[in-house]
């Protein structure tokens, strides 16, 4: 018998797809890998032919933890280098591999790399040992097709995520539960208005409902503009049914009705609250109060008795906050902070009762971020609260709960809660995605609550654990305000949101609640 000449130790060459053998990145393992197995010949009858710097390490358990077979590998996954060559033709359709074979592994690992089921002969010294039948076995389970991510069920990866990994795929069948699914529910996009008024001619401050008489009456919808103008639009026809002028052009950032759309309130930053009839056709204004505050802080309207309301307003003095009753406009009392407290001006406020009889109670929101609750017949502070950085923008309060929600200009929203002691304490933070809160209401049936941003969106929350709901994305600028209508029927709830864009959209959200 001839002897076999020695074959000259061949260098590491570089690979079409990822270089020289040994430029390593990250680490995979493969479980009955195609490399592996192939490697696995190879190492067993030419451990000279892999390099030192070979990509196979050997491991004694498998992806899922359990014991593997003597001889099993563990391979360490690559990146694809952005000058390499991509494979062609049906090898790069069938495998979706790409890792690194050693220099010298053979024709029979590259054929297992590409998902061959074809037989090639192996370049291996010792042929009859290739024979074998345990030697055949082997080669047909290199030889395998790879399982693609497709067929496993598992979801493409993004192109570019983790640094281009290939990967390779398993031999053994996927060990997967009954009934189990890869695929997550999608979550349903956000509704399209239900429709959009169109007419105001100017940014949009303020809105108010008036839905709630018996079935014969019109629902309205009241909105004050930047222009001036008041405007009362039939929900049925969506059309305007009255302008109303009385602010002298100045900008009109508060509308409430008093027990009736027969009867207005109206605030602007004529520095003037108008009250109105609307009696019969009527479009006048019956009385004013002169308020000499120059901000923006909207006033509080409460009805204690028939006939009989309380309304809060910002007053001349910087800090103060004054109480008047009304239809007769006598001041109840002014509210001073202490001496030394600096908090600012009032930017918001809340006029809330517990019980029809019981004492009024005020909420005032300040400059320096700090909400304050004043006894209105004592005319003192109970309790003061720091829960923004920046200025409190907007607040609402559930007295059934003793729980409110306040934002401001920076990314928080803030929820708080009152105690039997008349003590207010943060109970939960909320971090939103863009600063700017213009507006904050809670529906009347105290499920939801709703969100102006000046980000341009109307963002949905559940009240009771302020779990978010849906991002309302439809106005092109600043929302200025949102306000829910007052239905009797729960299923003709609707929202409203006014932006500086000029338009009024209508929703119909989570009405059946």
């Amino acid at each position: 018998m001839d002897a076999v000449q020695a074959e000259p130790k061949p260098q590491p060459s570089a690979h079409p797809l990822i270089g020289v053998p040994g430029q390593l990145w990250g680490m995979a393992r493969v479980p009955h890998g195609l490399v592996a197995a192939a490697a696995r010949h190879h190492r067993r009858h030419s451990p000279s032919r892999l390099p030192q710097s070979s990509c196979l390490a050997p491991r004694s358990t498998d992806t899922l933890g359990l014991p593997r077979k003597a001889g099993s590998f563990r391979l360490r996954s690559v990146r694809k280098r952005t000058d390499a060559k991509p494979l062609a033709g049906r090898s790069e359709r069938r495998c979706s591999a790409g890792a690194a074979l050693p220099a010298g592994a053979g024709a029979g690992a590259a054929a297992g790399a590409a998902g061959s089921r074809e037989r090639e002969p192996l370049t291996s010294p010792d042929r009859s040992r290739a024979r074998s039948r345990r030697h055949r076995q082997r080669v047909r389970a290199a030889r395998r097709p790879v399982t693609s991510r497709a067929r496993l069920g598992v979801p493409p990866r993004p192109p570019g995520s983790r640094g281009d990994r290939r990967i390779i795929a398993t031999t053994h069948p996927p060990r997967r539960a009954e009934g189990f699914s890869f695929t997550a529910p999608m979550a349903l996009p956000p509704p399209d208005p239900q429709f959009v008024l169109r007419g105001t001619s100017a940014p949009v401050h303020t809105l108010h409902f008036s839905c709630g008489g018996p079935e014969p009456d019109i629902p309205l919808l009241f909105s004050g503009s930047e222009n001036g103008f008041i405007h009362v639009w039939n929900l049925k026809t969506h059309r305007v049914d009255t302008a109303l002028d009385g602010h002298g052009r100045k900008s009109v950032y508060c509308v409430e009705t008093m027990g009736g759309k027969d009867r207005l309130l109206s605030q602007g930053r004529d520095q003037r609250i108008c009250l109105w009839d609307l009696a019969e056709g009527r479009t006048s204004v019956t009385d004013s109060v002169f308020t000499e505050h120059v901000g923006f802080c909207r006033c509080s309207l409460l009805k204690v008795a028939q006939g009989r309301w309380l309304i809060a307003m910002a007053a001349r003095s910087l800090e103060e906050v004054q109480i008047l009753e009304l239809p007769s406009k006598t001041s109840v009392c002014t509210l001073k902070p202490e001496v030394g407290a600096k908090l600012g001006m009032p930017m918001c406020l809340k006029l809330w009762q517990l019980s029809c009889g019981s004492q009024p109670v005020l909420l005032a929101g300040y400059e320096d971020g700090s909400i304050v609750l004043w006894n209105v017949p004592m005319g003192k502070a109970l309790s003061r609260l720091i829960c923004h950085q920046e200025p409190v923008m907007s607040l609402d309060f559930d007295s059934e709960k003793a729980k409110g929600i306040s934002g401001s200009s920076e990314k928080v929203l803030s929820i708080w809660s009152l105690n039997e002691q008349q003590n207010l304490q943060v109970y939960k933070t909320h971090e939103l995605v863009n600063a700017g809160i213009s507006d904050i209401t809670i529906r009347p049936d105290k499920k939801i609550l709703a969100t102006a941003g000046w980000d341009h969106r109307i963002r949905i929350f559940g009240w009771k654990k302020l779990k978010p709901l849906a991002v309302l994305d439809y106005h092109t600028a600043t929302v200025h305000c949102v306000s829910f209508s007052d239905h009797s029927n729960p299923r003709d709830r609707l929202l409203a949101a006014g932006s500086k864009d000029q338009r009024i959209s209508v929703w119909s959200i989570y009405a059946q609640t």
